[in-house]
């Protein structure tokens, strides 16, 4: 039986240091590390080694694909695997990789329906920053699609986070808390929608992810099984479903957690007993650049 995997990056699979909680181990327990990305030199993200041999051996068996809020440019910055992963998933579904290209028909069609909001890029940019803060250092927009912006969660005010859901809400739109960011995206703009895409052309006949964000709900709930960590956006809302597991651990130790349920999962070869049926995919073209993605 072929396997789909689909796991997010971030706080999943990938841990920067302030997110690997480890404080307080004592030094026998400290797993080792391997860094996976740099930006400008600097290491920025992690995983155990243990974690990482796992994925290599998920990657011989299913096939994998990395599936992220990250932009195509801050995908590439990320090296998981000795060889590319065939597909991946960034801007949140808005753009599908096929051997790192960009495919054109993909993105058009994503642009398309996240049109038919009826409320613009612009508008949300513009609502970002009536309502921004000393507390809010960046803001920025990711492919085209939508804007996030990077805060001091210390300094944030109470219900901030709160009041900008409900006026994206209202306008078609979502909001996602992760770590420092907070994203606002066009509620037709899912991970989901790229899985079920990515499934139609591997042939695959099962799906297995992982996720820690809202913005990961309806990819776990579309897979035949998930997990998600004992942390994040997802743990802090108390969020689970019957055909979504829990780590034990949290922080780094979750993502090797995460890996182990995910090649145990693998290769289960039991029947399925739970259909997954895909929604707004894109099935019309396979069209895609002929320029790489710059690494």
């Amino acid at each position: 039986m072929s396997v789909l995997v689909c796991t997010d990056l971030d706080r999943t699979l990938i841990y920067s240091t302030s997110a690997l909680g480890l404080d307080g181990r004592p030094d026998a327990s400290m797993p080792r590390l391997l860094c996976v990305e740099l930006y400008h030199a600097v290491p920025l993200s992690y995983m155990t080694e243990t974690a990482a041999r796992a994925l290599e051996a998920l990657a011989e068996m299913t096939t994998l694909v990395p599936t992220t809020t990250r932009t195509p440019e801050q995908y590439a910055r990320v090296h998981l695997l000795e060889k590319p992963a065939p597909y991946a998933i960034c801007a949140n579904g808005g753009r599908i990789l096929v051997d790192g290209i960009e495919d054109l028909d993909w993105s058009a069609a994503v642009q398309a329906r996240a049109a038919e909001s009826g409320t613009s890029l612009d508008e949300v940019r513009e609502q970002l920053v009536r309502v921004s803060g000393p507390f809010v250092l960046k803001r920025r927009e990711a492919s085209g699609l939508f804007a996030y912006a990077v805060v001091d969660r210390k300094a944030m005010p109470p219900g901030w986070v709160e009041d900008l859901s409900g006026w994206c809400a209202e306008r078609g739109w979502r909001t996602s808390l992760q770590g420092r960011k907070v994203y606002c995206l066009p509620e037709s703009l899912t991970k989901a929608a790229a899985a079920a895409e990515v499934a139609r052309r591997a042939g695959t006949q099962r799906m297995l992810a992982a996720g820690d964000s809202l913005l990961d709900t309806e990819l776990l709930e579309a897979a035949h099984a998930s997990i998600r960590p004992a942390h994040g956006e997802l743990h802090d809302t108390g969020w689970t479903s019957p055909s979504t597991a829990v780590t034990t651990a949290s922080g780094i130790a979750a993502g090797e957690e995460i890996t182990a349920w995910l090649l145990d999962q693998a290769g289960n070869r039991l029947a399925i007993t739970k259909p997954w049926r895909p929604t707004k995919t894109n099935t019309a073209g396979r069209r895609v650049a002929q320029a790489p993605v710059q690494r």
